[in-house]
C-alpha cells in the first residue's frame, strides 16, 4: 500500500505544480460580483497616446454574424456560442481608447421618443402662451460609422491530449481550441466611403486534467482516488479582445493613412506605426495554430555536421563512435531538394574492429513544412561507402567500395532566413555482410548515423520563386 501511495503522492504533486493556477483556486463558496476582468489589450488602449481631435462615431449594430450555437455532446440547444452584445462591448472599447466620442445609434428610435417626450412637457407646462419653447440641445451627428461584427466562430479546430497509466495509477490531459473572428470598418458618412477594414482572430483555450489511482492494495481491499480540473476560456472575453485589438489596429491604420494624427505630433506617430509595421511583420510570418512561417527564397544550402556512428552486424559488441559530415543542397521547390553529402565515421564492431569510412551519397529530400520556423524532413539515395584505413584485413583490402542505400529523417529549425539548425538520423544499407570485416549467416551490415548541423542557405531567387507562387 505504502508503494501506491508514493506513487499517487508523485502524480498529485506533477498535477499541482504544473497546474496549481486552477487548482488552488477551486471555487468553495459563493463569489462576489466584481468589476469586469480587463484584457492585456484594454490596458493598451487606455494608456494609448491621446489624439488630436476626437472623433465623433456612430455604431449602429456591430452583430454576431456566424449563426453558431453551442456545441453540446446529447440533443440540442439554442444558446448562442457568441455573446449578443458584441455592440456594447465595441462602445466601451472606443470609450477607453478616447480616440472616439461614440454617439447612441443602436436604440435610436427610444432616444428620439424621448426627446419628444421632453419637447411635449415643456410646451404643455409653459408659464405663459407668449413665452418661447425652451430649445432642446442638437445631436451630435457622426462623421464616421463603424461597421462590422464577429464573422466566424470555428470550433474544435485543434485538439488533442496525453496520458500514462501504469498499475492502475495514471494521469491524463486533453485541450480543445476554438476561434473567433472579427472585422471591423470606418465608414465615412460624407462620402460613404469605406475608409478602412481590420480584422482580428483570436483562439479560446479549453482543457482538462486529470490524476487517478485504482488499485488492489489488500485482499479485497481496493483503493480508488481522483482529482483534477477543467478550465475553459470565457468565450466572452476573448470577444473583448478580439473587439479591443480591432479598435486598436483601426487607430493605427488610420495614421499610416494620415487619417487622424495624436496630440503629441507626428514624432509619436512615426514611433507608433514603426511598432506597428513589426508586429505586422511578425503576424504575416505566423500562420494558423501559432505557426512561425518564413519564406524560402535561398536556392542554394551548405551544410557541415558532427554525431555518432554505430554498426549493426554479425557482433553483439557495437559500440558507438564518431561521424563528420558536409553537404550542399539546390532547393528544386520549397518542398524538394536535391544534394550530395560526404560523411567520415568510424564503426566500431569490437574493441579490436576500429575501422574508418568514408561514404558519398546523392540526395533528395522533401521538407513536411517548408514555411515554418520547425520543420519536419525525410530523405533518402543512393551513394558509396569506401574502406579508408591503412592496414589490410582477411575481407577488406584498402578502399573496398560498396553500393549503400540511405533513408532518414530529422527536424529543422530556423534561427533566420539564412542559418538554421540541423537534428538528422539515417539508416544505411551496403547490401554486404563484409562490413565488420566478418562474413556470417545471410543478413547483411547495416550502419546508422545520428547528428546535429549547422545549414547555411544562399543565392536567393526571389524573381523565379514569386513567378511560382502566381
Amino acid at each position: 500500500m505504502r508503494h501506491s501511495l508514493n506513487k499517487l503522492a508523485i502524480l498529485l504533486l506533477t498535477l499541482l505544480l504544473t497546474s496549481c493556477g486552477a487548482y488552488f483556486n477551486q471555487p468553495t463558496t459563493p463569489q462576489d460580483a466584481r468589476i469586469s476582468e480587463k484584457t492585456q489589450v484594454t490596458r493598451t488602449l487606455e494608456t494609448f497616446p491621446l489624439p488630436a481631435d476626437p472623433i465623433v462615431v456612430g455604431v449602429y449594430n456591430f452583430k454576431d454574424q456566424t449563426g453558431q450555437y453551442k456545441n453540446v455532446e446529447n440533443g440540442s440547444t439554442f444558446s448562442t456560442a457568441v455573446t449578443q452584445g458584441a455592440t456594447t462591448i465595441l462602445i466601451k472599447a472606443l470609450e477607453d481608447s478616447q480616440w472616439f466620442r461614440p454617439i447612441e445609434r443602436e436604440n435610436l428610435g427610444n432616444l428620439l421618443n424621448e426627446r419628444n417626450i421632453i419637447r411635449t412637457t415643456r410646451d404643455e407646462y409653459r408659464t405663459t402662451q407668449n413665452e418661447p419653447p425652451k430649445r432642446i440641445s442638437p445631436l451630435l451627428f457622426a462623421g464616421i460609422l463603424l461597421e462590422g461584427g464577429v464573422i466566424s466562430y470555428d470550433s474544435n479546430i485543434l485538439t488533442g491530449g496525453v496520458g500514462a497509466r501504469y498499475f492502475g495509477a495514471g494521469t491524463s490531459s486533453q485541450y480543445r481550441q476554438d476561434r473567433i473572428t472579427v472585422y471591423l470598418r470606418a465608414i465615412s458618412t460624407s462620402t460613404g466611403e469605406v475608409l478602412k477594414t481590420v480584422n482580428v482572430s483570436k483562439t479560446i483555450l479549453s482543457q482538462g486534467v486529470d490524476v487517478g489511482l485504482f488499485k488492489y492494495v489488500n485482499f479485497q481491499r481496493l483503493l480508488e482516488v481522483e482529482t483534477g480540473f477543467t478550465k475553459n476560456e470565457p468565450a466572452q472575453l476573448a470577444v473583448q479582445e478580439a473587439i479591443e485589438k480591432a479598435v486598436e489596429i483601426l487607430i493605427l491604420e488610420g495614421l499610416k493613412d494620415k487619417l487622424w494624427a495624436t496630440k503629441s505630433g507626428p514624432e509619436t506617430d512615426q514611433e507608433l506605426i514603426a511598432a506597428y509595421n513589426l508586429e505586422q511583420e511578425v503576424e504575416n510570418a505566423t500562420g494558423l495554430y501559432e505557426r512561425a512561417y518564413h519564406d524560402h527564397d535561398y536556392r542554394h544550402t551548405a551544410s557541415g555536421g558532427m554525431g555518432v556512428a554505430f554498426i549493426d552486424g554479425d557482433y553483439t559488441t557495437g559500440v558507438i563512435d564518431f561521424m563528420g559530415s558536409l553537404g550542399y543542397k539546390y532547393r528544386i521547390l520549397p518542398e524538394i531538394s536535391i544534394g550530395l553529402q560526404a560523411q567520415i565515421f568510424k564503426l566500431n564492431a569490437t574493441s579490436d574492429n576500429i575501422k574508418w569510412w568514408l561514404s558519398e551519397s546523392a540526395q533528395v529530400e522533401y521538407n513536411i513544412l517548408p514555411h515554418d520556423k520547425l520543420a519536419p524532413f525525410i530523405y533518402g539515395g543512393p551513394g558509396l561507402v569506401l574502406f579508408a584505413d591503412d592496414t589490410e584485413e582477411e575481407n577488406l583490402s584498402r578502399w573496398d567500395a560498396f553500393f549503400k542505400l540511405q533513408l532518414g529523417a530529422g527536424l529543422e529549425y530556423a534561427f533566420s532566413d539564412r542559418v538554421s539548425l540541423v537534428a538528422q538520423a539515417d539508416w544505411n544499407s551496403v547490401f554486404s555482410d563484409k562490413l565488420d570485416n566478418f562474413i556470417g549467416g545471410r543478413r547483411n551490415d547495416f550502419y546508422y548515423n545520428i547528428g546535429i548541423g549547422i545549414n547555411y542557405h544562399f543565392g536567393s531567387n526571389k524573381t523565379k520563386l514569386k513567378h511560382k507562387r502566381k
